[in-house]
């Protein structure tokens, strides 16, 4: 007999901390952000956020666009992973499986896909690849584009890592984000952090979600630039894979 919770449970707990996992279980965001969206202090929202970051459930990026901000994420996979060990100390069989994703869908005449758009500046990696996985990973279930602000080319390392994992962006091409001006989608997508501080306005005020992912064209010399394509690419994966399960998108707060 185990007598005493698990620490995750403990930590999990308190109200404050709560709500900081369900602010971050959707987006990205700065301490100024999640002050706002928690009505709270910014020196509680910030003591808590440490207690989160010291048991690894959350991450923090420096801003690409203001190096003085720092966005935070929530490590789905190990939240995911502790709560299952936790589950499991109370019985077995609540230790279930990670999100399966979606078998293919066939859309009726009563319904229509999601639209999703992911925006970055150059329109030339990340959102690219996002484009690419998500339409794989959804089965049709879902309509995906992907523009830029400061629309560039498209990187080759991009269609190489794309191309390991048996998906080609032939004929992609970069495209600016005004070239879906006066579209409609249910979210849209900001997977770096320049892209969110100009994010144009569309019609019907979709969802919008932040990543803040770092550029991997950035890095320097050849071996590390394909493996931060590579990691990139696998972080999108998860985090498309996390949002599959929630699609529908829904009412929630972003």
């Amino acid at each position: 007999m185990i007598a005493r919770p698990p620490p995750l449970l403990k930590l999990l707990a308190h109200d404050l901390r709560w709500r900081l996992v369900l602010a971050l279980a959707r987006s990205d965001r700065r301490v100024g952000e999640l002050v706002a969206v928690l009505n709270e202090p910014a020196n509680l929202v910030s003591y808590h956020l440490r207690q989160l970051r010291r048991h690894e459930l959350v991450a923090e990026h420096r801003s690409a666009a203001d190096g003085r901000d720092v966005y935070y994420r929530l490590r789905l996979d190990r939240l995911r992973d502790r709560l299952q060990a936790g589950a499991a100390l109370i019985h077995p069989a609540l230790a279930g499986p990670a999100p399966a994703r979606p078998r293919p869908h066939t859309p009726t005449r009563a319904t229509r896909p999601t639209r999703v758009l992911f925006l970055c500046t150059h329109n030339s990696a990340r959102s690219q690849m996002a484009e690419a996985l998500l339409r794989h990973m959804s089965h049709g279930r879902v309509q995906v584009a992907s523009a830029g602000t400061e629309p560039g080319r498209l990187h080759p390392l991009a269609v190489q890592v794309m191309a390991e994992r048996g998906l080609s962006l032939t004929g992609h091409h970069s495209q600016p984000a005004s070239d879906y001006a006066g579209q409609r989608f249910d979210l849209v997508i900001t997977v770096c952090d320049r892209a969110r501080e100009v994010c144009p306005s569309f019609p019907g005020t979709p969802a919008q979600i932040h990543w803040s992912l770092p550029d991997p064209a950035a890095v320097t010399g050849t071996a590390a630039r394909l493996r931060a394509f590579r990691a990139t690419a696998a972080e999108l994966e998860d985090r498309i894979t996390y949002l599959l399960a929630a699609l529908p998108v829904d009412a929630l707060p972003v």
